[in-house]
């Protein structure tokens, strides 16, 4: 290893270039045999070697040897180079915000990071907002020139969210930009603000869900939220510290209900049910969601845990409707409530629902009103 690690220390050198590229291929092609050889008799030489390339691999930290004692400012000079950085990815930033068919979903955004590493989470945060096919060209596309930077895809390097399954939501760099990507998994704890273990079934479902949209809650600065208990009249952003609080607290209050009457009447717990679904679908980003994005088919998700405690209800004698509001707003708008209108001129179609924020539910004779966001037909 003593010639690897020389060649490697050559920042200039095209040759300690290719070297570098050529390692880490090999090392996550170690890390994906790792995965299917589990009982191979060299599995704990492999990860020796994996552990020894991964110290090869670390980036090379700049370092100041000044010929008299250091100030402090030359002290912090380096640290300051390596978080401030040159922002590698900027350009990739900028070609997300020039293609017309992202903006259509996303509106007019701006991108808020200073550094490659919050910019990499924040480009991908942006893409869990898209449909999944749009989403995952774009990802092959950042790959491809992220790689020409130096920059390779790492899928082990990943922030957990506890949830009720492993899912790889997106991968993180290694090499000339190191960053995180993101992962669920079913061997972390749940957020520890729902105060609830992992049960089996699907509770832990609606656990992991909740638990995801009080992560995002404190990364996503882009959230809002449409909660008729906190505030009927608009969509408020999650930036505020009084909206978050009110909001977070009214969604756990929420969750604690649903687990409280897990064993009730069932139409008791129908309704719990129902309300823990329309705090779930009230966190909402401007414009909304589409549908077929990461984001969106969490929610729906979420929604059709619903069909089996509907099920319940009408095993026990009570009769039950509910009914999702999608499509035309002058089609649903007899079965919603409190609707709010987006003055946005992107995102949906205009005339249309743009989130379904509250099922319409009927129980025996009573009739429990929807509610939605939708823009005006007059955009058009």
């Amino acid at each position: 290893m003593q010639h690897l690690s020389k060649l490697l220390e050559i920042e200039d050198s095209q040759l300690a270039w290719v070297l570098r590229l050529g390692l880490h291929g090999l090392r996550t092609q170690l890390q994906e045999a790792l995965k299917e050889a589990k009982t191979d008799s060299g599995q704990s030489s492999c990860q020796e070697l994996v552990r020894e390339l991964d110290q090869l691999l670390q980036p090379q930290k700049l370092v100041i040897t000044p010929p008299t004692p250091p100030t402090w400012e030359e002290v912090f000079e380096p640290i300051h180079l390596e978080l401030s950085g040159e922002q590698k990815l900027k350009h990739i930033a900028d070609a997300l915000l020039a293609d017309q068919e992202l903006l259509q979903h996303i509106g007019a955004y701006k991108f808020h990071s200073n550094n490659d590493v919050d910019l990499w989470n924040e480009i991908q945060r942006l893409l869990l907002r898209v449909p999944e096919k749009l989403a995952h060209t774009w990802r092959e596309c950042i790959l491809a020139e992220a790689s020409q930077l130096g920059a390779l895809e790492d899928k082990l390097a990943v922030q957990q969210f506890g949830f009720s399954r492993n899912e790889h939501v997106y991968s993180g760099l290694q090499g000339s930009v190191y960053a995180t990507g993101l992962c669920l998994s079913d061997q972390v704890g749940f957020d520890p603000r729902l105060q609830v273990e992992t049960r089996g079934g699907e509770l832990d479902l609606l656990a992991g869900i909740v638990s995801v949209c009080l992560k995002f809650i404190d990364i996503d600065t882009c959230l809002h939220h449409a909660l008729k208990s906190v505030d009927r009249f608009g969509v408020r952003s999650l930036n505020s510290e009084s909206e978050k609080s009110k909001y977070v607290t009214a969604l756990l209050d929420r969750f604690q209900r649903v687990l409280i009457t897990t064993d009730a009447d069932p139409a008791i717990a129908l309704r719990a049910r129902l309300d823990l679904d329309e705090a779930i679908h009230s966190l909402v980003y401007l414009p909304p969601c589409d549908r077929f994005s990461w984001w969106g088919k969490l929610q729906q998700e979420a929604r059709r845990t619903l069909d089996s405690v509907v099920e319940k209800a009408r095993d026990a004698g009570y009769q039950v409707q509910i009914r999702p509001l999608w499509g035309t707003y002058a089609d649903i708008y007899t079965w919603s409530k409190d609707d709010l209108q987006l003055n946005i001129d992107i995102g949906g179609v205009p005339g249309e629902v743009s989130a379904c924020l509250r099922v319409c539910a009927k129980i025996n004779d009573e009739v429990i009103p929807g509610r939605v966001l939708f823009r005006s037909s007059s955009e058009a």
